[in-house]
């Protein structure tokens, strides 16, 4: 792989728009890109910060270079699409609708999607019809990778009847594993990544939160496309990631609510094992994805 260089990223995006689209953790990757390029822009430079709807938009004026964040956190229409207010406990998904949130996507160059943990809620719910309509029709589905597939399959085929072939560039991030189960490593049950500091060092270390079937399904989704003549490139974050057990921010995170007396005498509680430091890993995935715009 080629050194990240940021100057050499903003000219390959002159005149375009890089777009991220999915969760927290593509989110965090974003920030990561941001930060990536921002330091090298002199300060002399014009560039700005802003939110708009469901967008995070940063622009390198002087570069006419755009990256952007879109958050839909399950790729289809869902109860938890504001970009603020998502912090929903009965997730409710629209399996088979995505174009309110697609025609927002028709004019980006790069596309960069993830979307995995918000699947894992064992109550999500399954709505045909409109949201608060009379007649929607309401659903719980058990099997998870029914459900997901089901909107890989929504997604997939609305790339494959909007995306610009020739213009655009697809790429999926793999599975972002977390460290919430410390026997994985070797230590008590209850454990998670708190208070670690170093790497598992164990070759081809795979935790248990490390969901191969979802992957699979993902990797079904884009081979289909490719016999259609769409190219997605699937990006395998997965393994590498696996071994920064240490590389969360457990305590250090955003709280929305204080903590209680009770976690605070219990800190790995209410520790972030999901999303990760910066810098830290998804500056790696960045090196990734930037070796594959760079050749492109």
């Amino acid at each position: 792989m080629s050194r990240f260089n940021a100057n050499a990223l903003l000219e390959k995006l002159n005149g375009k728009k890089l777009v991220f689209v999915g969760d927290s953790l593509n989110r965090n990757q974003w920030i990561s890109m941001v930060c990536l390029i921002e330091s090298s822009i002199p300060p002399s430079s014009s560039k700005s910060l802003i939110r708009k709807g469901n967008f995070l938009i940063f622009q390198a004026t002087d570069y006419n270079a755009t990256i952007e964040f879109y958050w839909s956190p399950l790729l289809v229409e869902s109860n938890c699409d504001d970009l603020v207010h998502h912090r929903v406990q009965t997730r409710i998904v629209k399996v088979e609708a995505i174009e309110k949130h697609g025609r927002q996507w028709t004019d980006a160059d790069i596309l960069v999607f993830d979307s995995f943990m918000w699947w894992l809620d064992p109550k999500l719910t399954i709505i045909r019809g409109s949201f608060g309509s009379s007649d929607a029709i309401y659903n719980e589905v058990g099997m998870m990778n029914r459900k997901y597939g089901m909107a890989l399959n929504t997604w997939s085929h609305w790339l494959e009847f909007h995306i610009n072939r020739t213009r655009t560039k697809l790429f999926f991030m793999s599975l972002s594993p977390y460290h919430e189960m410390g026997e994985d490593w070797g230590m008590e049950t209850g454990q998670n990544c708190y208070g670690e500091t170093k790497l598992v060092m164990k070759e081809g270390y795979q935790g248990t939160t490390t969901i191969g079937r979802m992957m699979q399904i993902v990797e079904s989704a884009i081979q289909k496309l490719e016999t259609r003549g769409l190219k997605v490139e699937f990006l395998n974050i997965t393994q590498l990631s696996d071994y920064r057990k240490d590389a969360h921010p457990s305590i250090h995170r955003k709280f929305w609510v204080p903590p209680t007396e009770e976690q605070l005498t219990k800190p790995e509680s209410y520790s972030d094992c999901v999303h990760w430091c910066l810098p830290g890993v998804p500056d790696i995935w960045n090196v990734i994805l930037y070796s594959y715009i760079l050749r492109s």
